[in-house]
């Protein structure tokens, strides 16, 4: 199947990367059914920067663990698939899926429970992929490859 107006396909799993945190290949979960994506966030806290409220977080994935900053840009609440609505910070930072690299936002919650650290949800997908919900890495190697990269950088 051909991507319709220049969007790209993408398997309900693929690798991401968040390069202004320092991730260079994190599991994704591509999720149509959540607005919002998500990113596993441990030890969250505020903190101001230069008159802003910025947060620092810890991502927590395949045994190791990153110190990530970000600059917090809402706090809303997010209904999660359980049913449950919490309250949750909000940053935005660079997502790069296959070729495509943009600013996106995510919700930050404790998603050490789910198999993938982050949920790639359809306001980033939106306009830009379309998801074949059968397939998985079409835009980044499987972990069969044997050419994982490091998760951090």
């Amino acid at each position: 199947m051909e991507p319709v107006s220049g969007m790209h396909l993408v398997g309900w799993r693929e690798y991401a990367a968040l390069p202004e945190l320092g991730v260079q290949r994190l599991p994704a979960k591509i999720d149509t059914g959540a607005r919002t994506s998500s990113l596993h966030a441990a030890n969250i806290e505020l903190f101001d920067r230069d008159e802003e409220s910025w947060v620092r977080f810890e991502l927590e994935f395949d045994g190791r663990t990153l110190l990530c900053e970000a600059p917090k840009v809402a706090r809303r609440s997010i209904t999660s698939s359980n049913g449950q609505t919490q309250r949750r910070l909000i940053i935005k930072t660079v997502l790069r899926l296959g070729n495509e690299q943009f600013r996106a936002e995510f919700s930050l919650a404790d998603r050490s429970d789910m198999t993938f650290p982050l949920l790639i949800g359809r306001t980033s997908l939106r306009h830009r992929f379309l998801v074949d919900s059968g397939r998985s890495y079409l835009v980044s190697d499987s972990p069969e490859t044997g050419r994982m990269k490091g998760l951090f950088t």
